[in-house]
């Protein structure tokens, strides 16, 4: 009886103690539950980068009881870590840290939360690396957590806690496993929120490509729909053009017109090709020396260009009452000369192309021009191909001038185009023709 007497309470001791645990368990179980619904909650309200950061901070900060907090991403071009968001810890900002150094590239290489216990106990390279960190920004470690931020098997970056605010200053095995935990939603969060901002970002960066677009377009010349000898078409492969041209009247019976192409594709191409079409728009109604005109341009395009970029442009100036033509060439691709008897005749000569050098004298030629027209293209007309890989060419090219010779000049141009694209042909380039039909 007696020895019942005391194992009995010590029975019942031991339950209700461990009832207790398990109520405690429980209860700290549900907290934490209730805070990744409401960090789920609050994330799917914000597609705001630096919201979501903040909101993720707070959380983990309030629920750890940390005394500061930060989250690094990864910049993979540079493979460092860029602290985009820092809670009581300042300066970090102004460091990048390379992914292989400390705890935040430990954490990343074993996809894991790390913790150290007591940063100045470890003998690893960890504690040089916070005490080093702790010089620059002002700040002493005791502890950190550090979880990777870990979306669709990706690794964006890590979430790293400071310093839990107890006497001790040191965390614990539970909170290393409640980060940990933790993160998931944050990660997924930051990695939608990232996604918003580059869509953002992109959808911004497309409107200003298009704004370019429309800006290219006002530099081209309006066709005319009267008995006008000039016409032209461009049809860009994107939203921006390399290719340029325009014409103008100049008085007494002449008109002045140019063609260019830029070397390569892009919003590098179309702001030189928006340069050289403005120089030309202003000079050539002052100079009307083809050759002078060359020269003047490419002296200013070979000050501003790229290096490795170049302009191919034709020059030329109809007379209608001397029928003639007086054409200068920098590259470009010999234009074809179509007579009504039905014969096709090129204009070669050229010189090199505006941008390469800047001292170079180039030669303008004049021809007769009567009963005939003038098709000055780029090489997105020629080059075009089909679906077998064969490319049209300048006499596939002739060939559907011929066909709509008869058209008037502006129409002319646009039943071409559509007949070589209808016609099953690929456009990876931009095509741009100019006609100059000889006035009777």
């Amino acid at each position: 009886k007696y020895q019942k007497s005391i194992r009995m309470p010590n029975i019942k001791m031991f339950f209700k103690s461990n009832k207790t645990e398990i109520k405690k368990e429980d209860s700290s179980k549900t907290q934490d539950l209730a805070i990744i619904t409401q960090m789920n909650q609050e994330f799917a309200t914000s597609l705001d980068l630096n919201e979501t950061l903040q909101t993720a901070l707070e959380v983990i900060i309030k629920r750890l009881n940390a005394q500061a907090a930060n989250i690094f991403l990864i910049e993979d071009k540079k493979q460092v870590f860029q602290c985009i968001a820092s809670k009581y810890q300042s300066y970090l900002d102004e460091y990048e840290i390379p992914l292989t150094q400390g705890v935040m590239g430990k954490a990343v290489l074993q996809k894991k939360c790390i913790r150290v216990g007591d940063v100045r106990k470890d003998v690893r390279e960890i504690a040089e690396f916070y005490f080093d960190l702790d010089n620059k920004t002002n700040f002493t470690t005791y502890s950190v957590l550090c979880s990777p931020l870990i979306a669709a098997n990706e690794c964006i970056g890590v979430i790293h806690c400071l310093n839990k605010k107890t006497n001790t200053k040191l965390f614990e095995e539970g909170d290393r496993q409640l980060l940990e935990t933790l993160s998931a939603p944050a990660a997924l969060a930051i990695r939608n929120a990232k996604m918003a901002k580059e869509l953002i970002e992109k959808n911004r960066m497309q409107k200003e490509i298009e704004i370019v677009g429309e800006i290219q377009k006002s530099l081209l010349s309006k066709n005319k729909n009267e008995n006008f000898p000039i016409a032209g078409i461009n049809i860009p492969a994107k939203v921006v053009s390399g290719d340029f041209y325009n014409f103008s009247e100049l008085g007494d019976g002449r008109y002045g017109f140019g063609v260019a192409d830029v070397s390569g594709k892009g919003i590098k191409s179309s702001l030189l090709m928006s340069k050289a079409s403005s120089l030309y728009r202003c000079l050539s109604k002052t100079i009307f020396s083809a050759a002078d005109l060359l020269n003047l341009l490419n002296k200013e395009i070979c000050e501003t260009a790229a290096r490795g970029m170049f302009v191919t442009m034709l020059i030329g100036i109809y007379d209608s009452v001397k029928k003639e033509l007086l054409l200068a060439n920098a590259g470009h691709e010999p234009p074809l000369i179509y007579s009504k008897d039905g014969k096709f005749t090129n204009f070669t000569e050229a010189g090199p192309p505006l941008g390469i050098m800047p001292k170079i004298n180039y030669k303008e030629a004049s021809i007769k021009f009567a009963d005939s027209s003038m098709y000055i293209f780029t090489d997105g007309i020629t080059e075009i191909k089909d679906p077998s890989g064969e490319m049209l060419g300048a006499e596939g090219f002739q060939d559907y001038i011929v066909k709509y010779k008869d058209k008037h000049n502006n129409v002319r141009l646009k039943i071409i185009v559509e007949d070589i694209i209808k016609s099953g042909k690929i456009q990876k380039d931009d095509l741009t023709i100019v006609v100059i039909d000889s006035l009777k």
